[in-house]
């Protein structure tokens, strides 16, 4: 039989017998599946497709993938023959309604144009509500309707935004050559003048640097759309100047005393906070269409299914190899999405993608089994084994491996994705894979090193999405434009000449220094400059940079530079290099209630600043189990390597410790009964004393507040040195003398003019800070570097920040003495029972939980370890469910192939599992018995690489 013989009687068979809803169901064969079921290359099988299509035997529904069915079996369904000259359809309900008209359509009905909606996965599903309404908005006339677009984060609510300006270019005669212009209001929330001026634009002179009329957003977007992103982020002044121009049409730009310019917008905003809460009813009133987009969880089966077809079909072509992933790996990938939604999904698919194409260098085939992938994303699945429902709709649709294949280009459904990273990581791979093999490194060091990389480079691009604190409209504020973009020229210079990172404070602190400096020129002011000339032996790289630099400066602002002002330049460079992170313990504090923590944590940060602290809120309604998660998560993410201290109030808190030290390695210490004071105090001492765990544990956890230590510091008072505040500058002049200036006026309004402000330049602060600790009693240190003396240090942007005084101001004024047992192990029983009552609907947990800790000790016997107690809990839960399902006959089934050393494995858990027969006549299935083994193995396998 020849090949295409073949593939059409395969595709016959495929499709005899189906009824219509089989149809619908199915929507037709793949390329791919023939491929795989009859061994045929699918390049050759798709050359098969193309002919018989010519031949009329068969038509094509497009999509993703691409379906074929037989014609005459569909015509024969539908009693009516489809039209000769048609062999494309845009989806199965298009061939289906050739039944419901029963005649040929004649040749002058005019098909349904294809919407960009369509190419949106659940468009006709679980979207298709959320479709109607933006087709109502964008067609409503005259111009559509305002629209507010709300769900969590990674819903893909830019994306949904994009797609309704491509439906309004397409089918709005309005919209054909509309701009469509985005801005995230996150950038502006808490600068209302600056807001005024990105949105409606300024007039030449309206404010220092505004050297030019300049066009606002909203008159970029006439006749078109303005896609407003974390709306919710608008203060109220920036929501009511959006408003008003929704009102009326009309704005004025900063500057401008009259509304006398017009435009036609159509406003789109995108929100993933509850809007009653987080935006003015004035304002939501005037948004008439309300879009609310599902979750990932919210989403039917099909869709998930779908969803992940599409990302690893996207992976698939950008390494031009096909990827074969098992059921039980996209179950765990689908359950591991409980939070991030599809973006967490994409973030997932791109590092098992790139740790399979690590394993597969060599092999035209990259694949990927549910036993390779990650312990965090294996987790995925046994979340998803608790709902058996869905895991059944999975099974069923799923069926066992799949094989995506590449083809061609990877289709954009917007044209500047954000999230589309902009490097191939499988040719960085590739590369240094070949490079590391020249150089004879193991291949067991090439993998942990480039796992290490896969990590390292997509944390690294999904962070750049992190909002920094320091913008450069704020330090337009200070210094002027002209000034502002020369420094950042020169930054360019240092990092790329030093081939180091300056710190964050660059900008700021080297556009201040340039100020005085030319401003000192100006007015012919002599400097007194002291002898620092060894620092072009100590520094000569930078000084030769500092040199570049003064040469610029005269190019650029026509004035001379003295010799000496170089050196000065270099040691403010060098202070402004960015140094490695110093390790400090970090802070985690829990609390029961629904914003009791984050209020502490919000408190704490506002005195001292920035900290390496954060907050978990625990609403009275969420299981110890997700916050365990939760904890455990957060725990990872502000680890520096020195631990975690846990400040909790009490119940199951108090005992989380010890199972997040067990889990994740991370060493911790928890102190219970916490209050905002007891939080300062940690953060002082992790931050500024910088004092290591278990010196801060010893120290506080018999603290309770700064009343008990008010006779001590009258006692210490009596012999206490003069207070002194250091302002540390580049020379001791100019920006020292105004910083010197500030810091006495703030100490005058609050009578405290006893405190002495001492500046000192930087390159004198390891001569002079010893002689000035015994002299005085430092308090704080502000400036542009920071001294290292054990004292709360400010950097010089933070106080120009709007809360920068009051910060000096606390910190001066709470000066307090600081003041100087193992948590009790987590009750196993306890938490596995509470998680049980969550997720179990006809087993009591109270009868059932003694038996299945005494099969969870006789699974310890048989395999020899000890297990910790993160594995018992997990165990307990998983157990639990196993014995629902099997009074429900609905447990798992296990595909994978076993081998003998499992089923003896097996038999064993077999004997032990015998406790429930004994107790509850029932029987644990052998497919759950597979699926604890792999559980247990997988558990032990992650004991031992902490221990180790």
């Amino acid at each position: 039989m020849k090949r295409i013989d073949k593939i059409y009687a395969y595709l016959v068979e495929k499709t005899e017998n189906k009824t219509i809803d089989d149809f619908i169901q199915m929507e037709g064969i793949t390329a791919s599946e023939i491929a795989e079921d009859l061994g045929i290359l699918r390049n050759n099988v798709s050359a098969e497709l193309t002919k018989l299509l010519r031949q009329h035997k068969i038509i094509k529904i497009k999509g993703r993938p691409v379906h074929f069915l037989v014609r005459n079996r569909i015509e024969e369904l539908l009693q009516c023959e489809l039209p000769e000259d048609k062999q494309e359809y845009e989806s199965i309900d298009e061939v289906l309604s050739y039944g419901k008209k029963k005649t040929v359509p004649r040749e002058e009905n005019i098909e349904e144009e294809p919407s960009p909606f369509d190419d949106l996965i659940g468009s006709k599903t679980s979207l298709r509500i959320q479709v109607e309404q933006a087709k109502a908005a964008i067609l409503y006339p005259p111009h559509g309707l305002h629209t507010l677009i709300v769900g969590q984060t990674g819903v893909g609510k830019s994306l949904f935004a994009n797609m309704m300006f491509n439906y309004a270019k397409q089918a709005a005669p309005f919209m054909k050559s509309a701009p469509f212009i985005v801005f995230n209001c996150a950038d502006y929330s808490n600068n209302p003048q600056l807001l005024l001026s990105h949105v409606f634009g300024h007039t030449k002179g309206a404010f220092t640097g505004a050297d030019s009329d300049k066009k606002g957003l909203v008159e970029k977007a006439d006749g078109g759309i303005l896609f407003l992103d974390e709306i919710h982020r608008l203060p109220p002044e920036g929501q009511e100047m959006i408003f008003y121009f929704m009102d009326t049409g009309t704005y004025s730009r900063l500057g401008e005393t009259e509304r006398k310019h017009t435009a036609n917008v159509l406003i789109i905003g995108a929100t993933t906070e509850d809007p009653e809460s987080s935006l003015l009813k004035t304002f939501i009133r005037r948004i008439p269409i309300l879009i609310r987009m599902p979750s990932f969880e919210e989403r039917p089966s099909k869709d998930k299914i779908e969803i992940m077809k599409f990302l690893l079909a996207t992976e698939a072509n950008r390494v031009q190899k096909p990827i074969k992933i098992d059921a039980e790996a996209m179950k765990a990938l689908i359950g591991n999405t409980s939070y991030g939604n599809i973006g967490q999904l994409k973030s997932n698919i791109q590092l098992v993608c790139a740790n399979g194409f690590l394993h597969c260098l060599n092999e035209d085939l990259i694949t990927i089994d549910f036993k390779n992938l990650p312990s965090e994303i294996k987790n995925g699945f046994f979340y998803l084994s608790r709902k058996s429902q869905e895991m059944q709709e999975l099974s069923k649709l799923l069926g066992s491996d799949l094989t995506i294949y590449p083809e061609g280009e990877n289709k954009a459904l917007f044209e500047e994705d954000p999230y589309e990273p902009d490097f191939n990581l499988y040719n960085i791979i590739g590369d240094k894979v070949s490079f590391m093999m020249d150089q004879d490194v193991s291949d067991e060091d090439i993998n942990r090193f480039l796992k290490l990389d896969i990590d390292i480079h997509l944390n690294k691009f999904y962070s750049k999405f992190s909002s920094n604190a320091l913008t450069r409209e704020k330090i337009l504020k200070i210094v002027s434009e002209d000034i502002l973009f020369f420094t950042e020229e020169v930054q360019d210079i240092v990092e790329k000449n030093l081939r180091q990172k300056v710190s964050e404070r660059f900008l700021l602190a080297f556009s201040l220094h340039l100020t005085s400096f030319l401003k000192r020129v100006k007015s012919k002011q002599k400097a007194s400059y002291t002898n620092i000339e060894n620092v072009i032996y100590d520094r000569p790289k930078e000084y030769q940079v500092a040199m570049d630099i003064c040469k610029m400066i005269e190019e650029r602002f026509n004035t001379h530079v003295p010799i000496k002002e170089a050196m000065y330049l270099t040691i403010l460079l060098t202070s402004l290099l960015e140094e490695p992170q110093a390790e400090h313990v970090a802070v985690l504090v829990a609390a029961h209630g629904s914003s009791t923590a984050s209020s502490m944590v919000s408190v704490v940060k506002s005195l001292l600043g920035e900290g390496n602290v954060d907050s978990i809120d625990m609403p009275l309604d969420l299981s110890p189990k997700y916050i365990l998660d939760e904890m455990k998560k957060r725990v990872k993410e502000i680890d520096m390597g020195k631990g975690v201290l846990l400040l909790v109030d009490m119940g199951s808190l108090t005992g989380f410790g010890d199972v997040i030290t067990e889990e994740t390695g991370i060493p911790t210490k928890t102190i219970d009964m916490v209050t905002t004071a007891l939080v300062i105090e940690a953060i002082r001492k992790a931050t500024i004393m910088e004092m290591d765990l278990e010196d801060i544990y010893e120290s506080l956890k018999d603290f309770r507040g700064y009343g008990h230590y008010t006779a001590v510091k009258t006692v210490n008072d009596a012999s206490s040195k003069p207070p002194a505040i250091l302002t540390i500058c580049s020379t001791g002049e100019g920006t020292a003398e105004k910083l010197k200036q500030m810091i006495e006026q703030i100490l005058q309004n609050i009578s405290r003019t006893d405190v002495n402000v001492i500046p000192l330049p930087i390159n004198e602060i390891d001569d002079r800070k010893e002689m000035l600790i015994e002299e005085y009693e430092i308090l704080l240190a502000v400036g542009i570097a920071n001294p290292k003396i054990q004292v709360p240090f400010i950097p010089l942007e933070s106080l120009f920040m709007a809360d920068g005084e009051e910060r000096i101001v606390t910190l001066i004024q709470n000066q307090q003495l600081l003041p100087s047992n193992p948590r009790s192990p987590v009750m196993v029983k306890e938490m596995s029972e509470e998680s049980l009552n969550e997720f179990l609907t006809y087993l009591n947990p109270k009868k059932i939980i003694r038996s299945i800790m005494n099969f969870v000790e006789h699974l310890e016997k048989i395999e020899g370890k000890t297990f910790n107690n993160t594995t018992k809990i997990n165990l307990n839960v998983h157990i639990g469910c196993a014995l629902e399902r099997a009074v429900l006959h609905d447990s798992l089934v296990y595909d994978t192939d076993v081998c003998e050393e499992k089923i003896i494995k097996k038999e064993a858990y077999k004997e032990a599992a015998a406790i429930f027969q004994k107790s509850f006549r029932i029987t644990l299935a052998d497919d759950e018995l597979y699926y604890l083994v792999d559980m247990v193995e997988n558990a032990i396998e992650k004991q031992s690489t902490y221990t180790s």
